[in-house]
């Protein structure tokens, strides 16, 4: 617990903890806001805000919109607040039908005694007025504390691969182009050190001028970035003379998106040599690209985080749905065997496999006790993974290829001597293969073989997912298996030639090219964290090959509808 962590919030009036979200990757998060987060019973930000902070929260909290519609630019506390739930059910607020303050807001959820988190983007000392609801909160009485963020005026420049310091110290100034006075434009025009600009893309060229008219040279170097921290971000560099010309010759204005804010950053450390050595986050392999995972959320979850640290954005579709077996006798049987002691091994092979003996497990009132003196292997480390988190340690799990044919080169031949028992259960889904029941035959061994639970082909996504998959929306798709691929093609469509096809080994491949299918990039082995790592060496190839021909590094999804691809050697 942090030491400024508040006492129990008062019977009257609450507490409240203005807290800083960051400029927008959720990475950015404090340890302490996490905490402060999971202590609320009631969110009070913009809609952006709570993408960012909803995760950390508790189950069921309250959420206070402060921007009723989630498309609106307008400022804190300018639209009519909506209460919702995190769990996705929705109450009606009870809010008149006026407009309220931020203020307003914020000391009425804290009423009755309740903690209420107020989440601002950036930092609430630096890029926002808090200050004037922490006034209204003293005012009232209303105890409250504040948990820093990062400004976007410091994390921005760091995702952009600009310094503001170096080794020989520097001024740097924090310039707000929206309020700025004509007497701070003359002291920053002055200065030779860093500028900071925080403006809007349509305001960026006039705060260019308004430095240059106060003194600046026109060729000082200048770097302007959109959706900063996250991985729409954009970064364009020019000079102070130059950053019209610049916007306009790649097309970014005039836009409707001209009001959406940026960070500018004037000065030596902006220059374009410097930041094509330190742009790190934007030279991610795969930054910007949507990658379809035609996964589960559960199943997906290490996999979706691999390709986020790729810079890539995945966009998690289920192809299959898990269900009971049709006659659940035979595994009420099996589970019933391994109380009494009828096996000598217990093999998983999918984390689905683990979850069916853990719900029946349940139903008996059992728990991993249950587990004694048996063995347990598991055919990789996600469904190892599973176990433990079931309170179970595999005993083998295989040291080489994660598959079934991995799991049997690890497995030991039955020993009439070492062992007491000869049979292996082996609760599994009802469309694998035999493989490893007939490598456990051939090794001696009996085997329960069980229908643990049924796949069947999930429901098809949103119509907005099903256009961007046969639209050329995805930049990638990546395919774990044979019936991923003919059930995404049976739910939502063909993929689009300018995706990049992805797949985790030659059958799956196979399939795909039987659908019509050119498949870019195959896994060197069967994993799917092989597989993201694959796609990421393709992207890096990609990049750097565009850049050796000086052309721009675009995403597949960038490419002209309807363009060939060349057949990649990965």
């Amino acid at each position: 617990m942090s030491p400024t962590a508040l006492p129990a919030a008062g019977p009257e009036h609450g507490h409240v903890t203005f807290l800083g979200a960051g400029p927008g990757d959720p990475g950015l998060l404090t340890l302490r806001a996490v905490e402060a987060l999971s202590s609320a019973d009631v969110l009070v930000a913009e809609h952006e805000v709570l993408d960012v902070i909803r995760t950390h929260a508790r189950h069921g909290v309250s959420v206070v919109q402060t921007d009723a519609d989630p498309s609106s630019v307008s400022p804190p506390g300018t639209g009519t607040p909506q209460l919702t739930v995190v769990d996705g059910t929705s109450t009606p607020a009870a809010a008149p039908a006026a407009a309220r303050d931020a203020a307003h807001l914020v000391m009425e959820a804290a009423r009755g005694g309740r903690r209420v988190v107020r989440a601002v983007s950036g930092d609430p000392g630096l890029d926002t007025d808090a200050g004037a609801e922490m006034l209204a909160c003293a005012a009232a009485g209303v105890p409250f504390e504040v948990v820093p963020g990062v400004a976007a005026a410091v994390g921005v420049p760091a995702y952009a691969g600009v310094p503001l310091r170096d080794g020989q110290g520097a001024d740097v100034r924090f310039v707000d182009a929206r309020t700025a006075s004509g007497r701070c434009w003359t002291e920053v025009g002055a200065s030779d050190g860093t500028v900071v600009v925080s403006t809007t893309l349509d305001a960026v060229a006039a705060a260019a001028g308004e430095l240059v008219s106060a003194g600046r040279k026109p060729d000082t170097p200048l770097t302007v970035t959109i959706a900063g921290t996250t991985t729409r971000q954009r970064t364009w560099t020019a000079t102070l003379g130059t950053i019209a010309q610049t916007l306009k010759q790649a097309k970014v204005l005039p836009s409707p998106d001209g009001g959406r804010p940026v960070i500018a950053v004037v000065g030596e450390r902006s220059a374009a040599a410097q930041r094509d050595r330190l742009s790190w986050f934007e030279s991610k392999p795969l930054f910007g690209w949507k990658v379809l995972v035609p996964r589960t959320k559960e199943q997906a979850a290490s996999l979706s985080d691999q390709l986020r640290s790729y810079g890539a954005v995945p966009h998690e579709v289920p192809t299959i749905a898990v269900e009971p077996p049709r006659t659940p006798q035979q595994m009420e049987r099996a589970v019933k065997g391994l109380v009494t002691g009828r096996y000598e091994w217990i093999a998983f092979t999918s984390v689905n496999a683990v979850k069916a003996v853990r719900e029946k497990f349940e139903e008996y009132g059992l728990d991993a006790r249950a587990f004694a003196g048996i063995k347990v292997a598991a055919v990789g480390e996600q469904t190892a993974k599973a176990l433990v988190a079931f309170g179970v340690k595999p005993d083998l799990v295989p040291s080489g290829e994660q598959s079934a044919a991995g799991l049997l080169e690890d497995w030991p031949p039955y020993d009439p001597v070492f062992d007491p028992i000869d049979r292996v259960f082996l609760p599994r889904a009802d469309i694998a293969t035999e493989t490893l029941v007939a490598g456990l035959i051939e090794l001696g061994w009996e085997v329960d073989d069980v229908t643990a639970y049924r796949t069947v082909r999930a429901s098809p996504p949103p119509a907005e997912t099903r256009e961007a998959i046969k639209g050329g929306g995805f930049d990638a798709v990546l395919f774990t298996s044979s019936s991923t691929v003919r059930n995404l093609v049976g739910i939502a469509g063909k993929p689009h030639n300018v995706t990049v096809i992805a797949c985790i080994g030659p059958a799956t491949a196979k399939t795909a090219e039987e659908h019509g299918l050119r498949v870019d990039v195959m896994a060197p082995e069967p994993s799917v964290h092989k597989l993201a790592e694959a796609l990421a060496d393709f992207g890096m190839k990609r990049r750097a090959a565009a850049l050796e021909a000086g052309d721009p590094v675009t995403r597949p999804s960038e490419r002209r509808p309807g363009a060939r691809r060349r057949r990649s050697t990965t």
